[in-house]
């Protein structure tokens, strides 16, 4: 165990580094995104953006449990986000995994934040059922010649590249005929529209494609092949939920010692009491489940079933957690004055969806792990 712990020693060492100085050069500003990538690319002056990867990547080739260790080090030193999350937790691995030695020059441009990256998977009209997609490719000649609209794309106005599933047979079944295709966003054609969310932000957008051409050597994996690429980008989008478990207990422990009962600490409802002990213990659940997943992971090489339970509960959690900030925060997250309260509050409507919708997770639970019938 002292091997796998070597790594987030060392990663804490960079931390007490460097965090103060970027928390000093962002004071004011720390939650944005140019304060983000530049966090990122501080990060990866020692590969630490994704200390998974191999190190011909950019990476620092570390095995499961060091990764997971050191997931548990940013979480505990409260370091900031990764600008190009998608890039660097799905669309890369998926590159690794299938990308020819001239996509794979894209890997250490992802982790150096020089190429930010989206996923155009889903649809107006389709919903969850990714399959259904209808934005069609053609092939003429050495091109494809792509037509149709992607909706809810993360990053989708901050990318320059992206991940996208198009339709490349339509007389094939459902499921076959898809193929992935890596294209640069200011390619003649592509159109993009923010969504304003109610947060005032636009994390999402809608993305148009008229007549646009990319060459054949966009194309990643086989031809008509695209369904198998996008399960392992799927994969690797959801493979993270340990982490995220580790994430969410931090959060909790750090909101119930901000507002521990100890001499001089505001008084608190019976209410607010009671919601803080539930917040506790669902915090604690969550990062018990991590651990059995992660010993999981280490028997098997699978991280079982806990995997979906953490991201539903996930969902749940974070947004108790987020209300019950608001209820702490008083008039002052009501009225504004506490932003931090207000944004996490709103932005935490959106966790039923991220990553796989609330509905979609009862179901591979009810049928992958409770063994239910269908019907």
């Amino acid at each position: 165990m002292s091997d796998n712990l070597a790594p987030a020693d060392e990663l804490a060492g960079f931390l007490e580094e460097h965090l103060p100085p970027w928390r000093a050069q962002w004071a004011g500003h720390p939650d944005t995104f140019a304060a983000d990538l530049d966090w990122q690319r501080i990060m990866q002056t020692g590969n630490w953006v994704a200390p998974e990867w191999s190190v011909e990547n950019g990476g620092r080739g570390l095995d499961v449990l060091s990764a997971l260790a050191c997931a548990a080090v940013l979480a505990e030193h409260h370091a900031p986000r990764t600008a190009g999350i998608f890039g660097v937790k799905n669309v890369g691995p998926t590159i690794a995994a299938y990308g020819t030695p001239e996509q794979r020059e894209h890997l250490p441009r992802i982790l150096r934040g020089e190429e930010i990256w989206c996923q155009g998977f889903s649809e107006p009209g389709t919903g969850s059922d990714l399959a259904g997609l209808q934005t069609r490719a053609e092939l003429d000649g050495d091109e494809f010649v792509i037509n149709g609209q992607k909706v809810w794309t993360s990053s989708g106005m901050r990318a320059d590249h992206m991940e996208l599933l198009v339709r490349t047979d339509r007389e094939a079944p459902k499921h076959k005929g898809i193929s992935a295709l890596l294209i640069e966003l200011d390619t003649p054609g592509v159109e993009r529209r923010p969504i304003r969310q109610i947060t005032g932000d636009s994390e999402f957008a809608e993305v148009f494609f008229t007549d646009v051409r990319v060459p054949r050597s966009s194309l990643l994996g086989p031809l008509n092949g695209g369904w198998g690429v996008t399960m392992t980008t799927l994969s690797f989008e959801r493979s993270g939920v340990v982490a995220f478990a580790k994430d969410i207990e931090q959060e909790v422990e750090a909101l119930v010692s901000a507002h521990s009962l100890t001499a001089g600490a505001a008084p608190l409802s019976a209410d607010n009491r009671d919601q803080l002990v539930r917040r506790f213990v669902e915090g604690r659940t969550l990062g018990a489940l991590g651990n059995r997943s992660l010993a999981s992971i280490v028997a098997t090489g699978e991280p079982g079933a806990e995997q979906s339970i953490i991201k539903l509960l996930h969902s749940m959690v974070t947004q108790k957690l987020a209300a019950t900030r608001v209820s702490l925060g008083g008039m002052a997250a009501l009225t504004g004055s506490d932003p931090e309260a207000e944004l996490a509050y709103l932005g935490a409507r959106s966790a039923d969806i991220a990553g796989g919708t609330t509905e979609i997770m009862k179901n591979i639970l009810a049928k992958r792990v409770l063994g239910l019938p269908s019907s």
